[in-house]
């Protein structure tokens, strides 16, 4: 199988994963996702969605991400876990941070410098909030 072949089958169901984690839902302009929900219960909610964000990894790098890529993903879901895992502010945090529509956006960014066809990025995954704050203005990732 061919990487674009992975990338058509595996591509979409990660990104609705993370889309399903992080920013399924909005409420008051905030959007949240299972994530956030599960942080609700302390160590367990966020090991379990860690699991889960740890899948997204696995898959990244069965479809060619470089280790540093991979590494920088698995801090992103070691923070998520580790401060989520704090009761109250961890679920604050788990509604701002988003892990795994981060690490999408990444794993996107790779597969795209690589030459592969993506579909558009689903909701919460299309601007990198990072660069929104520093530059006052959100930047569309295709």
């Amino acid at each position: 199988m061919s990487l674009q072949q992975q990338v058509d089958r595996d591509y979409p169901e990660l990104a609705e994963l993370a889309q399903l984690l992080d920013s399924k839902w909005g409420i008051l302009g905030f959007r949240f996702g299972i994530d956030a929900i599960a942080g609700m219960l302390p160590v367990v909610g966020d090991a379990a969605t860690g699991l889960i964000s740890a899948w997204i990894i696995y898959k990244a790098h069965r479809l060619g991400a470089p280790r540093d890529l991979l590494g920088q993903m698995a801090a992103n879901v070691a923070l998520d876990v580790a401060v989520g895992a704090i009761p109250v502010a961890g679920t604050v945090f788990d509604v701002f941070f988003k892990a795994n529509n981060r690490n999408i956006r990444l794993l996107r960014e790779h597969l795209k410098a690589a030459g592969e066809k993506l579909p558009p990025p689903l909701i919460g995954q299309e601007i990198d909030p990072l660069a929104q704050r520093r530059t006052g203005q959100g930047r569309v990732r295709n």
